[in-house]
């Protein structure tokens, strides 16, 4: 079958990854499972925008909302997913399978890159879709693309020569542009690894994960299934203002350091010492160009100024 469906039924279907509430933390590790010193960055932004609500699509174990709700209970917290809520999560804490209407914060955390997307292959007689065994993974030809995404391959990822593949983004720019839709007034976020026309990798970037380790995608729901985002294609999809940033220069604007603490501290006060040595070996991890750091930040102003923190120049 086309390897959007496969992917699709293999994340999400009745018995898909997804559908299980322990798997995302079980096989990767986000920048929410890496220091809680992400959602306090998180924080400062929703205070300087004045936002008392925050939807977090994608929300898996519900790690980023718990933290939100231990640093302010006072915020309004949703979490959107298709799979069961957490037992852990706090019963404030709102819980659904779409986005809800709102005013305030959406952020979509490493959700995009799991939206399923056609898989094609350049030919001698142009672009083909590629078909996948969902059961071992064995991969085949199928048909010619269609119009619609045979325009966005001219538009935003052209291939050259044959043997080269690409994941069409058009499922990820109408999911992208339908979440940000629910918001009557507020900031929406896209945090994810991905790429641009000028640097779209020649093979793809499909892949699978694990138990932490990268491993080749079979779509059979034991494993996570995931690519880049052509996060300028995501943009373009949304009428609304957009500032994209690497997330080491967001967090880095809102305050996040990785800078050592002062040896005097040692003498001074040993606990806080360690404590801020651990602070400043997660917060390198979150900015680690290589890794996390590296991710792409996708910002949306809907009726709100784009915040302070991302205007350059």
């Amino acid at each position: 079958m086309p390897w959007r469906d496969a992917w699709h039924a293999a994340l999400y279907g009745p018995a898909g990854f997804y559908r299980s509430a322990s798997a995302p933390a079980a096989h990767f590790r986000t920048s929410v499972h890496a220091s809680p010193l992400f959602a306090r960055a998180l924080l400062e932004l929703i205070h300087q925008a004045g936002i008392d609500t925050v939807v977090d699509v994608g929300a898996g174990g519900g790690e980023l909302l718990r933290d939100l709700h231990g640093l302010d209970p006072g915020l309004r917290l949703c979490g959107v997913d298709l799979g069961p809520r957490p037992a852990e999560l706090p019963a404030a804490v709102e819980w659904t399978g779409t986005v809800p209407d709102f005013a305030g914060l959406l952020v979509a955390n490493e959700w995009l890159d799991n939206v399923a997307c056609p898989v094609v292959e350049l030919t001698s007689d142009g672009p083909r879709l590629v078909l996948v065994d969902p059961a071992t993974g064995a991969e085949s030809l199928g048909p010619p693309v269609g119009s619609a995404n045979a325009a966005w391959l001219e538009r935003w990822w052209p291939l050259h020569r044959p043997g080269q593949r690409a994941e069409i983004g058009r499922p990820r720019d109408e999911a992208w542009q339908a979440a940000v839709s629910r918001i009557q007034r507020g900031l929406a976020i896209a945090i994810d690894y991905a790429h641009t026309r000028g640097d779209r990798p020649p093979s793809g970037t499909l892949t699978g994960f694990r138990r932490g380790r990268e491993v080749t995608p079979i779509p059979d729901g034991t494993c996570d299934i995931t690519a880049h985002v052509a996060v300028d294609a995501c943009a373009a999809a949304v009428p609304a203002p957009a500032v994209t940033l690497p997330q080491r220069a967001a967090l880095r604007s809102l305050g996040i350091r990785s800078g050592l603490p002062d040896r005097d501290l040692a003498q001074a006060d040993p606990a806080g010492y360690v404590r801020a040595l651990q602070a400043a070996s997660e917060a390198s991890e979150l900015l680690d160009p290589d890794g996390l750091g590296g991710f792409a930040w996708l910002v949306h102003s809907i009726g709100l100024p784009t915040p302070a923190a991302f205007v350059t120049g």
